[in-house]
């Protein structure tokens, strides 16, 4: 991605009401459709990718547990049937005033819970007139009613963000995503999942340095591609910086979906995003399409992932999901696909080699290169309002986005060339000294034909001193 010069205010303004209206713009990108009445068993049976895309192969290996997922999208009803003890903690990023990140804010309200529920739903048990065993979930035993999420015992983060519509406390999303990163970090959270996205590839600079923390802290980030019925013909912003595993959208056929995805180089794993369902604010459900619902199947598989080897990196985690995806479209890494279909069986039973560096980049290096000479702002604080799940803490980063190539560069620079210029006239000054003196007394001066040097010879003392002409 190049680096484009910083816009006057006013500008920056009018990009940052964009972006914030292209937001929830790519939330959902085919609609929502609400069914009538029906068993909630009715809607898991239409959860096709658990077993197309080999989760319920990987649930053999593991479900999660023990791994903090973050949300950050319009928050997350706790309270759904399928999300009880899921959420365990949250924070609002709005500024909205709520703030256990647990209200549905912001122009898609639903959102969130549609979101939590495909990633760590557990279902629930149906009513009936005598108490019987519960069934545990999976393929093990009967499962329970209801939707069931790949990483049906990891724990969620609900972290509320106000997008798409005014928000009544005035944050536009330059100030609530970098926020919203950096309390999930801090508060344990060892994947993000982030189902917004924007038609712009360029992200604020305010972001840098939220996501170069959470790089840092070893924290996987899988962002959603966006969808082409929502405007993006490519890839927005979150999912355009490096390091974030990036995922794309298929439809029923395992194809590149053409209006719920998009394109783009920074795509790492296309997953599916036709007929998804997911439960709704209220304890409903609903079908809906969009890589909004891709993201969290991939970000599942990353908390499987991380439950089985707590100790593996980030970058490991995210090579295995796409050194083990399945090969489609153009042979190797392409803009539709990425590396290919998510394979979550191979995923959790593959053998990988180790890798040392992210396969998708690191937003460090890309600080660094394209940032010289325009350092990023800190990354604001939240509000003072109290949380009572979870306080954030929200350090500075270690490494403050881009102040040590832009300054510290450009100060070595001007001295490297102040220090050669000075050298330049020092050493002219002295051969013309030289050479007033030896034509003033040519017999206590002679140059040397070979090496050029002018040697002033002080005949009473003996004693030589040479200096250096310029060439």
């Amino acid at each position: 991605m190049q680096s484009t010069p910083a816009p006057t205010p006013p500008a920056r303004r009018a990009a940052a009401a964009l972006v914030a209206v292209l937001l929830a713009a790519c939330c959902l990108c085919a609609g929502l459709f609400t069914a009538p009445a029906a068993k909630a068993d009715d809607w898991r049976d239409k959860e096709y990718w658990l077993a197309d895309s080999g989760i319920t192969k990987a649930w053999e290996v593991s479900k999660g547990a023990g791994v903090k997922v973050a949300v950050i999208d319009s928050g997350i009803d706790a309270q759904h049937p399928d999300l009880k003890g899921v959420v365990t903690g949250g924070y609002d990023a709005s500024g909205s005033g709520q703030p256990d990140g647990q209200k549905s804010v912001g122009s898609k309200p639903e959102h969130g819970t549609l979101v939590a529920t495909m990633l760590a739903g557990r279902g629930h048990q149906p009513a009936s007139p005598s108490p019987s065993p519960s069934p545990s979930p999976g393929p093990a035993g009967t499962p329970p009613d209801g939707i069931m999420g790949v990483a049906p015992e990891a724990q969620l983060l609900s972290v509320s963000t106000w997008l798409g519509s005014p928000n009544p406390s005035g944050k536009s999303d330059q100030d609530q995503i970098p926020e919203a990163v950096r309390w999930a970090v801090d508060n344990g959270a060892k994947v993000i999942n982030i189902s917004l996205g924007s038609t712009t590839p360029q992200w604020p600079q305010s972001w840098d340095a939220a996501f170069l923390y959470a790089e840092q802290k070893d924290v996987v980030i899988v962002a959603a591609a966006g969808n082409r019925v929502g405007g993006n013909t490519q890839v927005g912003a979150p999912a355009t910086i490096p390091g974030v595993l990036t995922v794309a959208g298929l439809d029923r056929k395992n194809t590149a979906s053409v209006d719920a995805s998009s394109q783009g180089i920074s795509i790492g794993v296309a997953a599916p995003a036709e007929n998804l369902v997911g439960g709704l604010p209220g304890g409903s459900y609903a079908e809906w399409a969009g890589t909004s619902g891709s993201t969290p199947i991939v970000a599942g598989v990353a908390a499987l992932i991380r439950s089985k080897w707590p100790d593996m990196s980030a970058e490991q985690v995210i090579n295995r999901i796409v050194s083990t995806a399945k090969d489609a479209g153009a042979p190797g890494k392409d803009p539709l696909y990425g590396y290919g279909i998510l394979n979550a069986e191979a995923a959790l039973k593959a053998e990988v080699p180790e890798v040392s560096v992210n396969p998708l980049g690191t937003i460090a290096e890309w600080i660094r290169v394209h940032r010289r000479g325009n350092a990023a702002p800190a990354t604001p604080l939240p509000s003072a309002t109290p949380v009572p799940s979870a306080a954030p803490t929200l350090p500075e980063a270690t490494v403050p986005a881009a102040k040590a190539p832009s300054q510290r560069d450009s100060a070595i620079g001007a001295a490297v060339v102040i220090g050669f210029a000075a050298l330049f006239v020092a050493i002219i000054a002295a051969a013309a000294f030289q050479l007033r003196r030896a034509s003033r007394n040519p017999a206590l001066a002679r140059e040397d034909p070979d090496t050029g040097v002018v040697e002033r010879v002080d005949l009473p003392r003996e004693r030589h001193v040479t200096d250096q002409r310029p060439s």
